[in-house]
């Protein structure tokens, strides 16, 4: 999956260029975003089979499901992690209630978690909502209690920080699915499954 520049390219001292592996995985709930376990009865990225050299590029919590991009090109990480560049992640969550507009606001202006304010995002109520598979094992459910689904658009990616958020304005999150990675949505790809990213999708991720 690597190809080099042209004889001519070299000849005027152009450096060879390498075409990264760069795949896009549905992560399923209960999987880790690491090829090594940790003592924890998740699944690791060992059970699906991907091609060697390639390790994910940020992560999602085992209990996180969507859109997992895994390379062999170590730059992706600051070009896809480091806030600085303002770099879209877009997440569908279920949460408990249904938040108000001003609960929402509250999100999108910043919110204090663990001593540091989150960077303003986007977050809106679906409308209408997404129909979604069940998970399995399903969420849980607390008769009497309405659901809903958010989206929320981040460009920095704390640990936990959609459910820490959700959790500061009274709404638990339920259940998380990553769904784009700048405009590459995750759309077409099952949960567990996996394909390499074609060069014009490639550019998807950085728009």
């Amino acid at each position: 999956m690597c190809c080099a520049a042209s004889e001519g390219n070299q000849k005027n001292n152009w450096p060879i260029i390498d075409f990264a592996v760069l795949l896009a995985f549905h992560k399923p709930y209960g999987v880790l975003s690491q090829f090594t376990p940790d003592g924890s009865p998740n699944r690791t990225l060992t059970d699906f089979g991907f091609p060697k050299g390639v390790y994910p590029i940020g992560r999602l919590d085992a209990d996180s499901e969507g859109l997992l991009l895994l390379s062999d090109e170590p730059d992706l990480n600051d070009r896809l992690l480091n806030p600085r560049h303002a770099h879209r992640r877009t997440y569908w969550v279920q949460v408990e209630r249904i938040p108000n507009r001003e609960s929402l606001q509250k999100m999108e202006r910043g919110l204090v978690i663990q001593g540091d304010k989150t960077l303003p995002c986007q977050a809106r109520l679906l409308d209408p909502q997404p129909e979604i598979p069940p998970r399995d094992p399903p969420i849980r459910v607390r008769k009497n209690v309405p659901d809903c689904w958010l989206e929320l658009e981040l460009i920095e990616g704390r640990n936990r920080q959609v459910r820490r958020m959700t959790a500061a304005i009274g709404h638990p999150t339920l259940r998380l699915i990553r769904v784009r990675i700048g405009t590459l949505a995750i759309e077409h790809l099952t949960s567990g499954h996996w394909r390499a990213l074609e060069s014009d999708e490639r550019e998807l991720i950085f728009a």
